[in-house]
């Protein structure tokens, strides 16, 4: 959630750390701060709401120090003000911190006894004063070894020495966390966005290990304090543009991107002269797997539970779907025969890694569907599918959902066809549909006007209702999920038919109802279910795709028609307008779109 940014050079930090944090402003905060070392000083500066406040204060405009760290905060211990921000100093040390540390009131209590004083109500500053007090008895690599070590959770960390002007240090467990290699100077991120800027040579650290980051050279050590070597790597020098161009905000563009999007999926895994699926460097033989487990979290997760629809028709294979905060929780009877598929847009969430890890743990077969190949989750599974979708910057997720959907159904035809569940003149056709796909969201982003006047309607309401069936029903989560992440309206997603087994009691009149009713084999059921909620007085708003048949139904409120394609697809075209209808729904309401109240692109903590 937080981001953390380090640099040792021999010119002014301040400036860089500035920059570097505006690329990290994507994950969510809600406030930031800067510390660099002078003359023998650590100089702290910290402030509230956006990396602008922080830039506009005199101090940091004028500092000099060639050696820093910087952080942008997303609340979990203490309130989101100055005081709770990082970085956190003692007179000797400096940290930011990405992550929760579990055990924080048991080490205050010690640190207290000791004598330590603390300013803020975070957990974070508990591991300024323990490492100031081992310090006492200790050199730097023991000191942050023990200290690492007494610390329950998660973690990334970037810590400074007042007595140390050229050296930082970088610890990592749960939380991800990378060292950039530059002329003269060296640097730590969060991620390897933050230090594209400034290099394309990345190491990252992995679970346990910690680095010692000087200007001319970086030194990494495992758990136990000992030297380990770790490998270079050199990413793409071509820099993205990340701007929003002739949009008012990112997530419009991302929106319109979407047949983009698919096209460059489908470019990517769609051999067309050979009319098959490029996933042949697949680990395992088919029939070394009988059940599929997929985990995810938020729009992830429901990605994943669409992806059970499609993996239950084209393949005889068994299916599971599992929230990944809860997944770890349970006692899971793990099964050789079984794949697990981890799903996540930024591939640093912190729960799914988590579920990842205890997977990896037990010898499992892993696979990760992700948008960043460089990321701990990419980079700890057996078998990556990227979703090739380009950056997201929106923290309510669009495009990337798209992507995933994407390349989960082509595993799903890909594993259904080499099952020889699904046959090849079937195969063909699906593959021939898919390649229409991109042209029919084109043609789906075109239903823009009526969703603006629409919009209003679910803003003067209190709360609204999600409805479908089969294939829609993932797609009416997600509705709701997006509602309620822009517009901060209460909305639900729920199968039509459970609408008569009690959330039919929060029908009133002029409640705004969403029902996702495509010409598919739920069709007439989902119409019935619809008239059960006009019937008590419900503003109906209806999503079904183009047909010559009409309607058999009466006193709909507003219907928008999306195109026409196989049943598989018909979810890709559901969520277009219902991404649209939170957009404006938000937008009428002022609010800030890209950035969420309380929410963050990239979920690093637990």
């Amino acid at each position: 959630m937080c981001g953390i940014i380090g640099i040792n050079s021999k010119k002014p930090v301040s400036a860089s750390i500035i920059n570097s944090l505006k690329k990290l402003e994507y994950r969510g905060y809600d406030s930031a701060g800067i510390a660099t070392l002078h003359a023998g000083s650590i100089n702290e500066v910290k402030s509230e709401g956006r990396v602008d406040n922080l830039e506009k204060n005199s101090v940091v405009q004028n500092m000099v120090g060639t050696i820093g760290i910087g952080h942008v905060r997303w609340a979990t211990h203490g309130l989101p003000n100055s005081i709770n921000a990082h970085p956190h100093s003692s007179q000797n040390v400096s940290v930011v911190h990405n992550g929760i540390i579990e055990n924080s009131t048991l080490l205050k209590k010690f640190l207290v006894s000791k004598g330590h004083k603390f300013k803020s109500q975070t957990d974070t500053e508990v591991i300024v004063h323990l490492i100031t007090e081992n310090l006492k008895t200790e050199n730097i690599v023991n000191s942050i070894t023990k200290t690492l070590k007494s610390l329950h959770g998660s973690f990334a960390l970037g810590i400074i020495f007042k007595d140390q002007p050229d050296l930082i240090i970088g610890a990592r467990r749960g939380s991800p966390l990378a060292v950039g290699y530059g002329p003269n100077e060296n640097y730590l991120g969060s991620d390897s966005y933050a230090l594209k800027s400034m290099t394309n040579k990345i190491t990252y650290l992995s679970d346990g290990e910690f680095c010692v980051i000087k200007k001319d050279h970086v030194e990494f050590f495992n758990e136990d304090g000992i030297k380990i070597n770790k490998k270079v790597l050199e990413l793409s020098s071509e820099e993205e543009k990340y701007d929003k161009g002739d949009y008012k905000h990112f997530m419009a563009k991302e929106i319109e991107e979407q047949p983009s999007t698919l096209k460059n999926g489908i470019k990517e895994y769609v051999d067309t002269s050979n009319n098959d699926i490029n996933i042949f460097n697949f680990p395992w033989k088919t029939n070394e797997i009988s059940t599929i487990t997929l985990i995810g979290c938020g729009t992830a997760y429901h990605s994943c539970l669409m992806a059970r629809y499609w993996f239950e028709e084209l393949t005889n294979l068994n299916v599971n779907v599992d929230i990944a905060s809860e997944f770890r929780y349970r006692k899971n009877r793990f099964k050789k025969d079984t794949l697990y598929v981890f799903v996540s847009q930024s591939g640093e969430t912190a729960d799914t890694y988590a579920a990842l890890s205890l997977c990896k743990s037990k010898e499992m077969k892993t696979c990760s569907v992700v948008n960043v190949i460089e990321s701990s989750i990419a980079r700890d599974s057996e078998f990556v599918l990227p979703i090739h979708c380009g950056t997201e910057i929106g923290v309510a997720s669009t495009k990337a959902f798209l992507g995933q959907i994407l390349i989960l159904y082509l595993l799903a035809l890909k594993l259904g066809f080499l099952r020889k569940d699904l046959k090849r003149e079937l195969f063909n056709k699906k593959l021939k549909d898919l390649k229409e796909l991109p042209d029919l969201v084109q043609q789906t982003l075109l239903t823009d006007n009526k969703i603006q006047t629409i919009s209003k309607t679910f803003n003067d309401a209190k709360g609204s209702m999600f409805l479908g069936r089969g294939f829609s029903y993932p797609i009416a989560l997600e509705g709701a999920l997006k509602l309620k992440e822009l517009s901060y309206i209460h909305a639900e997603g729920y199968p039509a038919g459970e609408m008569k087994h009690g959330p039919l009691a929060l029908i009133e009149e002029g409640m705004p109802v969403v029902v996702l009713a495509p010409r598919d084999d739920y069709y007439k059921k989902t119409i019935s279910n619809m008239q059960e909620v006009i019937a008590r007085g419900a503003k109906v708003l209806l999503i079904t795709n183009k047909s010559k048949d009409e309607i058999i139904s009466e006193n709909i409120w507003e219907t928008i028609e999306v195109e026409t394609t196989n049943a598989d697809l018909l979810p890709f075209l559901l969520t277009v307008p219902l991404q649209k209808l939170a957009y404006y729904s938000a937008l009428k309401k002022g609010y800030d779109i890209d950035k969420p109240r309380n929410l963050a692109k990239s979920v690093t903590v637990e």
